[in-house]
């Protein structure tokens, strides 16, 4: 899946964290940003950007986010 796919079809309800782009682009490669996980709780269209509102697992994580910093988390089946 490439990552304008991954962008595309994040919706409320889905599990995300920083992408491993945005991450870079920042030098963001320590701390709790790049092992954040949260949930989309909602999404305001800006027209050419939308933010995402999200329940992180880890505290003092910015709320709203451009969509377009985000991944899907991928899930894994358990066996």
């Amino acid at each position: 899946m490439t990552w304008q796919n991954r962008i595309k079809g994040i919706q409320v309800g889905d599990t995300v964290r920083y992408s491993r782009t945005w991450l870079q682009s920042t030098g963001t490669i320590t701390g709790d940003l790049p092992r954040a996980k949260g949930i989309v709780t909602a999404i305001k269209d800006l027209g050419s950007t939308k933010i995402a509102t999200i329940e992180w697992d880890k505290p003092d994580i910015p709320e709203r986010v451009n969509v377009a910093n985000l991944s899907k988390v991928k899930q894994r089946e358990v066996e």
